[in-house]
């Protein structure tokens, strides 16, 4: 891997910002998630944690520990270092069933009447949806690029509060599953019966970056028989 075109600037007394200059927008969240990977087995003295976004790196330190300065510097010399090709995880393609209804997609009407399309054709376009995992965010979220909508899917004006584990949720264009119940500010359109995140297992997720994920309607008797299994493994 060749260097990397980072800008890097303060955030805050304990935080720097990095992104990757770049016009393409894959390109820029491609090499983001690259660097992430370097950061992580390279970890500069004195970060504590490291937020991803899908263009962005937050990069979290302690300022008793180092400073902005110096955490710049350091994750500047990462990103010039040129890196051998090493052999990459092959990506895998996942199946995740869903349910559909009342109960489980609260916003798919919303959705399907901002887009100017059915309740089924909005279903049908996430089944038909090459959705590609970006990054692992908040609690091992699979965060998904790759839905196919007619335009952007606005986020919800006012965030829920207490969001059901398996929901699946999209906005902009792209699509994320929410691990354990919480808030969000995503639009909810299905739900899976399945376990995506289990911290009791060795391996608490069975996806990586990279990854794709396909989504598969069921019916609710089909749901119940797999209610609480853990997603695994490739379709």
């Amino acid at each position: 891997m060749s260097a990397y075109p980072l800008a890097i600037t303060e955030y805050g007394d304990g935080a720097v910002m990095v992104t990757v200059r770049s016009p393409d927008e894959g390109e820029r969240r491609r090499l983001i998630g690259e660097f992430r990977g370097r950061v992580l087995t390279e970890l500069p003295p004195g970060v504590d944690d490291i937020v991803s976004g899908l263009e962005s790196l937050l990069v979290e330190f302690d300022p008793l520990v180092t400073t902005s300065e110096q955490v710049a510097f350091t994750l500047g010399a990462l990103g010039r270092i040129a890196e051998p090709p090493s052999v990459m995880r092959a990506a895998r393609a996942i199946d995740v069933p869903i349910v559909v209804d009342d109960g489980t997609a609260p916003d798919l009407v919303s959705v399907a009447d901002e887009l100017g399309l059915t309740v089924d054709e909005v279903i049908g376009r996430l089944e038909r949806s090459t959705l590609t995992i970006s990054l692992l965010a908040a609690a091992m979220a699979p965060m998904m690029d790759g839905l196919d909508v007619p335009r952007p899917v606005r986020r919800q004006a006012t965030p829920r509060t207490d969001v059901p584990a398996g929901s699946i949720m999209i906005a902009g264009r792209n699509a994320i599953i929410q691990p354990f119940p919480g808030p969000t500010g995503w639009r909810v359109i299905a739900r899976t019966p399945l376990r995506i995140v289990d911290i009791s297992r060795e391996e608490p997720v069975s996806f990586a970056p990279g990854d794709v994920l396909r989504f598969r309607r069921i019916d609710p008797a089909q749901a119940a028989s797999i209610a609480g299994d853990f997603l695994e493994g490739a379709s």
